[in-house]
Formats: C-alpha cells, sequence, structure tokens
C-alpha cells in the first residue's frame, strides 16, 4: 500500500446519482473527507465490515493519485500521477439521520475500511481516462458503470477546489465521484473492481 496522506472525497458528482438519492445538484464540489485508517486495498481478500450499524452501500468511483504539489494554473495531467477504480463505502442509515440533524457526515464514510482502493496504475490523462468506462461487478452482474466525461465538476475542477482550499500534496488521494446504481453489499458479496476490461482489483464482503 501507498504512503498515502490525505483522502478527499467527492460527493454528488454525478447528476443521476444525486436525484436517485433525491438529493440537488449542487453548483460548486462538495467534498467531504476521510481517516487514513479508512484505507484498504482491494487484493483479492476477505474486508470485514460493520455489522450492527445499518446498511452499507458501495459506491464506485475512479480515483486520482496526486504526485507532487499543487500550485496555481498546473494542469491535471501533470498533477496526478496514477489513478485507481475503488469503493466509498457508506453507511447508509448513519448518514441519513446525520443529515437529518445537520451533522457532518465522519461516522457515516470514515469507519475502518470504508475507502476501498484497487491496484494504481499509470494515469494516461484526462481526454485518455474519457475514452473508458468503469465499473463495478458484484457477484459476476455489473452493478454500477461510470465514466468521467458525465462529471458535474470535472477533474481539473476538483484539483482547482481542493487545491485552493485544502491544498494537495504527493501521496494525497481524491475520490472524484459515484455514478447512479449504488446500493447495499450483503454478506460474502464478491467484488471486482473494473477499468474498461481490466481488473484492478477485488475483494469477499465479511460483516462482523
Amino acid at each position: 500500500m501507498k504512503d498515502i496522506k490525505n483522502i478527499y472525497c467527492v460527493g454528488r458528482n454525478y447528476a443521476l446519482h444525486a436525484k436517485e438519492l433525491h438529493n440537488d445538484i449542487p453548483t460548486s464540489p462538495f467534498l467531504f473527507s476521510k481517516p487514513t485508517h479508512a484505507l484498504v486495498e482491494a487484493a483479492g481478500q476477505l474486508i470485514t465490515l460493520p455489522s450492527d450499524q445499518g446498511e452499507v452501500h458501495f459506491e464506485t468511483e475512479l480515483i486520482l493519485h496526486i504526485g507532487q504539489s499543487y500550485k496555481e494554473g498546473i494542469t491535471v495531467d501533470e498533477l496526478v500521477d496514477e489513478m485507481t477504480i475503488g469503493l466509498d463505502l457508506t453507511l447508509r442509515d448513519v448518514q441519513s439521520e446525520l443529515k437529518q440533524k445537520k451533522h457532518p457526515w465522519l461516522l457515516a464514510k470514515g469507519f475502518k475500511h470504508s475507502a476501498v482502493v484497487g491496484n494504481f496504475i499509470t494515469f494516461e490523462g484526462v481526454e485518455a481516462s474519457k475514452k473508458k468506462d468503469f465499473s463495478l461487478v458484484k457477484n459476476n452482474e455489473r452493478v454500477q458503470l461510470g465514466n468521467i466525461k458525465n462529471l458535474i465538476f470535472d477533474l481539473q475542477t476538483i484539483i482547482d477546489f481542493t487545491g485552493k482550499h485544502f491544498g494537495l500534496d504527493k501521496g494525497d488521494l481524491i475520490f472524484t465521484g459515484t455514478p447512479e446504481g449504488v446500493g447495499p453489499l450483503s454478506h460474502h458479496d464478491e467484488l471486482s473492481l473494473k477499468w474498461g476490461q481490466q481488473e484492478l482489483g477485488s475483494c469477499i464482503i465479511s460483516f462482523r
């Protein structure tokens, strides 16, 4: 596993996903973070998740790995050195309660093993990445399919917003948002993270 510093996540960055959860479409990037303790690599193993806090939903995302310090004017292709596909796992029932109370989402988004990442590969650039879909296959059935060309806020907007407000440096990750099709996980679900036809990670879910 890489030495990861910060984990930033973009919420509601695909219009159809925002609609499926009955959320408004944001007018500026909507970010939250996860602690590094949430990070786990999908390397074919069992990944344990909490069984006593309601449903755990999968949200499949393209993840950027930052390769150098952000400075104003830098492009995505200059800043990002690697990428992967991963899961922003969410305690959906907990999140719904937090939303009602207008509380931060950390309890729903930051639990152990809630940031699942596949194997990192070289980032080929924004335009090349638009030519491939990413997907999640659950128990041999594709359940999510996305393409960054459908982002509400494109990758350049995301890195500029994040760099300006929080800073970005080598070792940071950005989860760029999930498309429609999110749903609950079950005990012994077998998951495969796909970039085009290439599998970047796999795991088996275990609730304890």
